[in-house]
């Protein structure tokens, strides 16, 4: 029982951190850019909020992360 349990809870932090680099531009990067663009005065292009901006910069660097296995 103690193992089954181990091996799942092992099965899921695999999951979770498979696609940390996806979390960690939609969670981190997104919200740096959007206070970026902020501290800068810079409006986002098409008439975008600062954050959808962001989070479409930081959720497309963060996919080519967990898809490329590195983040340059």
């Amino acid at each position: 029982m103690v193992n089954s349990m181990s091996t799942a809870m092992q099965v899921a932090l695999q999951k979770l951190f498979s696609i940390m680099p996806f979390l960690f531009g939609i969670g981190f990067i997104a919200p740096v850019i959007a206070q970026s663009m902020a501290l800068l005065g810079w409006d986002a292009p098409l008439g975008m909020e600062r954050i959808t901006f962001g989070l479409l910069i930081g959720s497309a660097w963060g996919l080519y992360a967990t898809i490329k296995g590195r983040w340059i």
